[in-house]
């Protein structure tokens, strides 16, 4: 075992134990280093042109539809026709790639478990190696956990398809360096679960099966249609083999969903609806227009206009270009208290009513034991349907950048400040320790609806709201809330339960990051650099 390995070009600065010389061979570094290699430096210059344009939207400029673009989004075309594996997938449930969790997420009643590496994973090194291990011996059908009471799981003999979001292009993976810079954390996701687990899915006649996060661009995706490409020959894959679902969960990138099929049209299966991220991004993007400040997170809904009209545009474009489109997650997991539980489940399945209704063909859980009420809704509306593309929307009045971009009103207030608060210091307490997913408050939170708290305050701090009681909300009110927060927690908590977490460092966090004077685009950024 050595402190710093260095492989070709790359570096890795962690140990080798057993598991790391398992999955880091030299074959599969060799893969890693020619993606790197070839693709790194195309993502850094994908990133300043973010950073351009979230200038521009910071002048005063409104994200809008591309006119150089206008011949794609008004010719007919279509993707390649999907696989049949892959037209039926009305339940989807996510969750990172934790050894039990995984076992009950792929044996739950769903169609697909998507493992997460993003949104729900802190990016602890173990982590990331315990979890590319566990799907490949799930791809193998050989995944088990015991209990330390001896009960056993493991897989069913018919298991849910399994698909892997890798991180976002923003995100990187600092225990590899190329050319002393970390690599790009998406590339590490990639390239470890198509090398280990290629020739086992193409046996099952399965395929390496993606989620993208965090899109911004129709470039980002012809980045990674790249990538797709030079895997599928170095593999000796037909064209087209690896499939990809992109998330549309950020507000710029609606209003490219038709370039972002066409530039994927070889390996789009899916759009799908990442509702909470678009609300933070709509945050972000218009972080600096004082006309469009959401209220509370608790009253944007999905009923909400400009996120009604998202929802029934990615339907309509996905199913006028063959693909399908995804509903998004419900964050409410069951409770043991009969009246809540009675609750979560009727508000569970009014969501996926609306998204069923609306012509989604699948929608996402976060928890097995909302699986059969999601499956349920779509049973009903699907008949002896596999989905609903044949549900074109095209009497829908046109939709416009206005509509897109149109506030929703509703009220600030102390008690959805101090909601605030809470979550985003439970969540980056549990993240800076190594946990991504966390239960809180009867909702599964995870890295989109921590941003969501913590940009939703920075945005009434910088715009000088006036909270629904009179109050001015300032950095000092946000600081004080701060404070009676965590005092709150810590009395909640217990001191020894306190002192051993990192509460302290969580508070000093959210402080830093809410109080900036320019947004921090990602709270996982500076989380990171706390993160072992």
């Amino acid at each position: 075992m050595t402190d710093t390995i260095i492989h070709s070009t790359l570096t890795f600065t962690q140990p080798f134990s057993d598991a790391e010389q398992q999955l880091l061979t030299p074959a599969a570094i060799d893969f890693l280093q020619a993606l790197v290699v070839r693709f790194a430096p195309e993502r850094d210059r994908l990133l300043k042109a973010r950073q351009q344009r979230q200038r521009d939207y910071d002048r005063g400029a409104l994200p809008d539809f591309n006119a150089e673009t206008t011949s794609i989004r008004e010719n007919e075309w279509q993707v390649r026709p999907l696989p049949e594996l892959l037209c039926d997938r009305r339940v989807e449930i996510t969750g990172p790639p934790d050894r039990k969790m995984t076992i009950n997420a792929l044996n739950a009643n769903v169609k697909v478990f998507m493992a997460d590496f993003e949104d729900s994973l802190a990016p602890c090194w173990s982590k990331l190696i315990e979890g590319q291990q566990v799907l490949r011996e799930a791809v193998a059908g050989t995944l088990r956990f015991t209990r330390d009471d001896g009960r056993i799981y493991q897989l069913r003999s018919d298991p849910a398809l399994l698909m892997c979001r890798v991180r976002g292009l923003h995100l990187a993976e600092k225990h590899v360096e190329w050319r002393d810079k970390a690599i790009p954390a998406g590339l590490f996701d990639f390239a470890l679960f198509v090398f280990h687990n290629v020739r086992a899915l193409q046996e099952k006649g399965h395929a390496p099966w993606f989620y993208l996060p965090k899109t911004e661009h129709a470039s980002e995706v012809a980045w990674w249609r790249e990538i797709f490409r030079f895997s599928e020959d170095r593999f000796d894959l037909p064209r087209g083999t690896i499939k990809a679902t992109v998330l549309i969960e950020t507000l710029p990138a609606v209003f490219q969903m038709d370039e972002i099929l066409w530039e994927l049209r070889d390996h789009a299966v899916a759009l799908n609806c990442g509702r909470w991220d678009y609300i933070f991004s709509y945050i972000k993007t218009l972080g600096q227009h004082g006309d469009r400040i959401l209220p509370d997170r608790q009253q944007i809904t999905m009923d909400q206009p400009f996120l009604d009209t998202y929802s029934r545009l990615l339907i309509k474009t996905c199913h006028r270009r063959g693909v399908l489109a995804m509903g998004g997650m419900s964050a409410l997991i069951p409770a043991q208290e009969e009246t809540r539980n009675a609750w979560v489940k009727e508000k569970v399945e009014e969501d996926k009513a609306r998204e069923a209704g609306n012509g989604h063909d699948g929608t996402w859980v976060a928890h097995p034991g909302l699986a059969d009420i999601a499956m349920k809704v779509f049973d009903r509306q699907l008949g002896d349907r596999a989905n609903q593309l044949h549900v074109t929307r095209n009497t829908d009045s046109p939709v416009t950048a206005e509509r897109l971009l149109r506030p929703c009103r509703g009220l600030r207030t102390e008690a959805g400040m101090r909601a605030n608060i809470r979550v985003a210091l439970q969540y980056l307490e549990a993240w800076i320790s190594g946990n991504g997913c966390v239960p809180i408050e009867g909702l599964m939170e995870d890295a989109a609806t921590a941003e969501i708290a913590r940009a939703s305050i920075w945005q009434w701090i910088r715009h000088k709201q006036i909270l629904s009681d009179g109050q001015l909300v300032t950095a000092a009110l946000f600081e004080q809330f701060l404070d009676e927060e965590l005092a709150a927690l810590r009395q909640r908590y217990g001191d020894i339960r306190f002192q051993q977490g990192r509460f302290e460092d969580a508070a000093a966090l959210m402080a830093q990051i809410t109080t900036d004077k320019e947004l921090v685009p990602f709270l996982t950024l500076p989380g990171y650099r706390l993160l072992a």
